[in-house]
């Protein structure tokens, strides 16, 4: 993600905000509703998962039925304007559509509200320790980091310096392609003998050789407005656009099946940049902070935070170049690797529960 087009914000405003991204994802009351119809719980209401809520309609006359609707499924129809009680243990995180189809003297009226369902769970707190210091190459506007068979790949961005490398474990560039200065690199994931990048605003990924880094594809990109992360969990593509969405792609075309909200307790989590698959979850870096979100990619669910605040010692140079990015796993040796944009560091580290 190009630095600069999100400021910099305490963490507290990345969690209670629901943001301008998702406000592009919110489902707003349907062009149909009546207006001597009310439709309750009233949209933007917020429940945790688990609750238990009330959900029913407003009528200027009596109708003769009343169907009510969970993101568009049948729960439960109704001859008059009493409520029903919706258990929301077995929604999805994230904004859930209510909807209800009201019939009166043969004609039909549908009205719409959205609801938030968050975790009722508090993250987990991780610090971290150093185990290893390793030399970065601060030419590199890390976007995507990569450990396979005892070499990194990492992708940089910037336009007319985006570039795709194989990098030795000391720091060393052991390959390198450049890319045409119109396309800012973003992240990649290794998907067999091939590497997918994404880039971030032209609306391409590039399908690589892995070991000849020769392109072999150009595919289109259209489910989002940017691209910034990729994982793979040897079955699916996880990819973020800068939103707290992560979409679903077929590893075979690359086109997305569907995606999951990312929420904690407290609301949507945004920025979600850079992610490695780890154990079964996704490790994902939050674009401007110190903090990984580790995530259950079934719900959605940030179930812990990483926080590398101090990672780095000393003064640093450039202020406005030290934004944490790039998360790499050595599934064999259980080895956990972070680094920055430009960094002159790459860190092995273990974590510690707070």
């Amino acid at each position: 993600m190009l630095f600069g087009t999100i400021k910099k914000q305490t963490l507290n405003s990345l969690f209670i905000a629901p943001l301008i991204a998702l406000t592009a994802f919110s489902c707003k009351e349907s062009h149909k509703k009546s207006e001597s119809i009310a439709l309750f719980p009233e949209s933007g209401s917020t429940y945790k998962l688990g609750d238990e809520f009330k959900a029913f309609v407003k009528t200027a006359n009596l109708p003769d039925s009343v169907q009510y609707y969970v993101d568009g499924k049948l729960i439960e129809t109704k001859k008059d304007t009493s409520n029903i009680n919706i258990n929301t243990s077995n929604l999805s995180l994230g904004t859930r559509i209510i909807s209800a189809k009201v019939f009166s003297e043969g004609k039909e009226e549908e009205i719409q509200s959205n609801i938030t369902i968050l975790t009722p769970r508090v993250p987990k707190q991780f610090g971290f320790n150093v185990v290893k210091t390793y030399k970065h190459d601060t030419s590199s506007y890390t976007q995507g980091l990569e450990y396979h068979d005892g070499i990194f790949y990492e992708s940089d961005g910037e336009y007319g310096a985006s570039s795709l490398r194989k990098v030795s474990v000391e720091g060393k560039v052991l390959k390198q392609i450049d890319l045409d200065k119109r396309y800012f690199a973003e992240g990649i994931t290794i998907i067999g003998d091939k590497i997918l990048m994404l880039t971030y605003k032209e609306k391409v990924m590039f399908e690589y050789d892995k070991n000849t880094f020769e392109l072999l594809r150009t595919i289109p990109y259209n489910h989002a407005e940017e691209g910034w992360g990729l994982t793979f969990d040897g079955n699916v593509i996880y990819n973020t656009d800068g939103t707290n969405r992560i979409f679903k792609l077929n590893k075979d075309t690359y086109q997305p099946e569907g995606f999951i909200e990312v929420y904690d307790n407290k609301g949507p989590v945004n920025y979600l940049n850079e992610m490695e698959w780890i154990d079964g979850k996704i490790y994902a870096n939050i674009y401007t902070s110190d903090l990984i979100a580790i995530i259950d990619p079934k719900t959605g669910e940030v179930e812990a935070y990483i926080n590398l605040s101090g990672i780095r010692k000393g003064s640093v140079e450039d202020e406005s170049q030290d934004v944490l990015n790039g998360i790499a796993w050595d599934a064999k040796g259980k080895r956990l690797f972070v680094t920055g944009k430009k960094w002159s560091e790459l860190y092995q580290i273990t974590l510690k529960e707070h």
